[in-house]
């Protein structure tokens, strides 16, 4: 097996556990938030209840997200030190400011879980908040270092050196904003809509059961708003592709002819021998206005750039159709969701709606991994986008295959443990012999 593919492989299974961790770390922590202010608003003690199991929860996930992102550096020196070498005076940056929300979250989380009778309610609630906010910052910036390598800006290229780094100018690079604005409505709408289909299914065989009614309003309120605004962060997304990779934007829709008023293909299986895309729905001149919000504009083919620089058209054009997909899926579930609660209606009274919001329970998390795929595989060749190309970046060292195996059997293990971890801290409905919560401190 070529080092390549071990080190890619080894890589990818890093980030695909890691992320979920580091979304679920973005959206529990408001959710926990928002359960300690209702209980403080109400004295229901139900809400103190979630917002304990819900600080557990994420006390559960910061460490094991600290972990395998410890991983992630590590692997990223040993594995791609050539890429370090060049790009690390100018990600340095956005890493270290990481670090410092990283830090930030952790010393509140602490000051969260054992300042409950030690602080005041006020200073409770915004370690909380503070908690929420650098969590959410954290995750900004690994976004904006991973869009630099899709459009990097800030330095001159002289001789394949780096110089006048300017790291700012780094930071702010046309994928910055699209990035980082689709990443973060996307953790709150994969952590909101997970919580809530899983406390729907318990609604569907106890609907009055009070524990997961409060907990399905609080996660429905921060997964639907969410998954309602993705598909404008979408579009965005889009048309910064179309402008500054128009190579991934041919891969992602499997168009392999330039042309004005170019089709869009829903899905279809990419024939690259014949260059054209079998068994697809085709919308005329769709692509055109996706890429740049006018029917009859150009847009570049495959055709129109070398056929080593294509990335892997297939696996990119499935991945953009399945986080489309699921993602359009959610946000009608999300618009009737809000609806209904608009309209004051009692969603929970609603089966088919709720059975909807357990099947759409797993899909924020598909559409992430998707969607990174779609980020990272779509920029193949390069590691930094038209300068630095992957084969180049990685490490010499041979037998890369023996690590990649026992890591993805760790992160399994792992994986479970965690799972087991969180039914019984958090998922689990308490039970009626379980002691009450203090409600002294409501007020």
């Amino acid at each position: 097996m070529p080092d390549i593919f071990a080190a890619r492989s080894q890589m990818g299974v890093s980030l695909a556990f890691h992320i979920i961790f580091a979304v679920v770390g973005i959206g529990l922590p408001a959710l926990m938030v928002i359960a300690e202010y209702r209980w403080r608003r109400t004295g229901d003690a139900v809400y103190l209840e979630l917002a304990k199991r819900w600080s557990r929860g994420a006390a559960i996930l910061f460490a094991v997200g600290a972990v395998s992102g410890t991983v992630l550096s590590f692997e990223l020196g040993l594995l791609w030190p050539e890429f370090m070498k060049v790009a690390g005076p100018i990600i340095g940056m956005p890493f270290s400011l990481e670090g410092f929300a990283f830090f930030t979250e952790a010393i509140f989380l602490g000051i969260y879980l054992y300042g409950w009778d030690r602080i005041s309610a006020r200073a409770h609630v915004i370690s909380g908040i503070v908690v929420a906010v650098s969590g959410a910052i954290s995750g900004v910036f690994v976004v904006i270092a991973n869009a630099w390598m899709n459009t990097p800006r800030g330095f001159t290229l002289v001789d394949g050196k780096f110089t006048n780094i300017d790291p700012i100018a780094a930071m702010m690079t046309p994928a910055a904003f699209p990035q980082a604005l689709h990443m973060t409505l996307a953790a709150y709408a994969a952590t909101g809509f997970a919580v809530a289909g899983i406390h729907a299914a318990m609604l569907l065989r106890d609907p009055k059961n009070s524990f997961h009614r409060h907990a399905f309003a609080i996660a429905i309120l921060i997964g639907a708003p969410a998954a309602l605004i993705q598909p404008l962060s979408g579009d965005i997304s889009a048309r910064y592709v179309a402008a500054q990779q128009p190579v991934k934007l041919a891969a992602m829709e499997a168009h392999f002819e330039t042309m004005r008023g170019a089709p869009l293909n829903i899905g279809g299986i990419p024939d690259e021998a014949e260059r054209r895309t079998k068994y697809a729905i085709s919308i005329p001149k769709g692509l055109s206005f996706l890429a740049t919000h006018d029917f009859n504009a150009e847009v570049k083919g495959l055709d129109d750039f070398p056929r080593d620089v294509w990335p892997p058209v297939a696996i990119i054009h499935m991945a953009f159709d399945i986080m489309v997909g699921l993602g359009s899926f959610m946000a009608l579930v999300a618009l009737l969701a809000l609806v209904t609660q608009f309209r004051k209606r009692d969603v929970v009274s609603i089966r088919w709606l709720m059975t909807a919001i357990v099947l759409v329970a797993p899909m924020g998390f598909i559409c992430i991994e998707a969607g990174w795929v779609v980020t990272e595989v779509g920029r193949q060749p390069w590691i930094i986008y038209g300068i630095l190309r992957t084969a180049d970046a990685v490490t010499p060292m041979p037998g890369l295959i023996v690590p990649f195996l026992l890591f993805t059997a760790l992160y399994l293990f792992l994986g479970s443990i965690v799972a087991w971890l969180l039914y019984q801290q958090v998922l689990r409905s308490p039970r009626d012999d379980e002691p009450q919560p203090n409600q002294a401190h409501a007020s």
